[in-house]
């Protein structure tokens, strides 16, 4: 057991170059098609195919095709389990006995918690000290005794500084929330499920709406897209918030947000990776950004009119179709439902925070 207290008293009184994206990175690497259908069969050791569900009620309201491809009801009621996964797969025995580390502000840290009680790897997770409690205690339930839980630091960014250090001291492998290969294939297999799922439909899809926090989940699945059905259209969607993807494309590289809204925490990142920037710069087609109002009002219509409970990152995706109705009118899209994981206890700030719909 690690003494966290002296640990980050020690941290703090550190000086020197402290590790910035340590040890991920696959040098050469690029994440490719083929490795997303690689990925397949370690994805599926764990978890399991989601639906892709067509939606009357959307599909009636903007006058298209709408589908929903519901991650929400995964293992751990969010994709991250499958890059997660694929990660610690590819990972030697020799990696695997000194253990792993990751930085999320929920959902990757339960997929990597997830992941190592399942094959007995030791696991330190650092949380932004904003993550829900929800999130928290799932990451408990979901590692039992493989993983020690450290909160640290008030953004994605701060708590990812203090791990990286934190890892190089320790001789971890950390386990990137997006910026890497293995990690952005295993998402990637969502695409597949996806194309699969219209193809036993006869359709093809002219657009699919992503979620976009630190960009490997629009990269996992632009990519797949790209070379598996090139006309569909990728739209990423980011919060007003913390739009750290579109602030690069628009710089031509990954720069860093001064200020984020960590409000819909699940993509509360102030930069985008290096890796998932340069993907993203190729496979999407739009970003879309969309008002945290506007986001509330989705999560609480999801409930009240089909109980179902969405995150707010996990409504992203159908709370940018609102500014879309002209694009997708008479359109084939899919939006993912990137995950569930959200505290009741915020049901209160989430009502309020749709009420400023109805005063625009």
């Amino acid at each position: 057991m690690i003494d966290q207290r002296a640990y980050f008293h020690n941290w703090r009184l550190a000086t020197g170059r402290l590790y910035r994206d340590v040890s991920l990175r696959v040098r050469g690497r690029m994440p490719s098609a083929a490795g997303v259908e690689k990925a397949l069969a370690n994805v599926y050791e764990i978890t399991r195919e989601t639906p892709c569900w067509h939606s009357s009620r959307l599909s009636e309201r903007y006058g298209c095709n709408i589908f929903l491809k519901r991650e929400d009801r995964q293992k751990v009621r969010s994709y991250k389990i499958r890059g997660a996964y694929n990660k610690i797969k590819s990972l030697s025995g020799r990696q695997l006995s000194k253990g792993v580390i990751c930085t999320s502000s929920g959902n990757h840290a339960q997929g990597v918690a997830y992941s190592c009680s399942h094959l007995g790897v030791k696991g330190y997770i650092f949380m932004p000290e904003t993550t829900p409690r929800q999130k928290v205690e799932a990451v408990r339930y979901f590692g039992k005794d493989k993983v020690e839980i450290f909160l640290a630091g008030k953004t994605y960014d701060e708590s990812c500084t203090i791990a990286d250090r934190f890892a190089v001291e320790k001789g971890l492998t950390v386990i990137p929330p997006f910026n890497d290969p293995r990690v952005i294939e295993g998402q990637g297999t969502i695409a597949y499920e996806i194309i699969e799922t219209m193809k036993q439909k006869g359709i093809t899809l002219d657009y699919v709406f992503i979620p976009i926090g630190g960009g490997g989940l629009a990269s996992g699945i632009g990519l797949y897209f790209k070379f598996a059905s090139p006309s569909t259209k990728i739209i990423g969607v980011e919060p007003f918030g913390a739009a750290s993807m579109k602030a690069a494309l628009t710089a031509g590289k990954p720069v860093t947000l001064d200020e984020i809204d960590t409000f819909v925490d699940g993509t509360a990142v102030a930069r985008a990776g290096e890796l998932t920037y340069s993907i993203c710069s190729k496979v999407l087609d739009d970003i879309i950004i969309v008002r945290e109002a506007q986001v509330c009002q989705t999560i609480l219509e999801f409930y009240n009119s089909k109980g179902i409970v969405l995150e707010l990152a996990g409504a992203l995706s159908v709370a940018a179709l609102e500014s879309c109705r002209d694009m997708i009118a008479g359109k084939n899209v899919c939006c993912i439902l990137s995950g569930s994981n959200n505290d009741i206890a915020r049901i209160g700030e989430i009502s309020r925070r749709a009420e400023e719909l109805s005063r625009q």
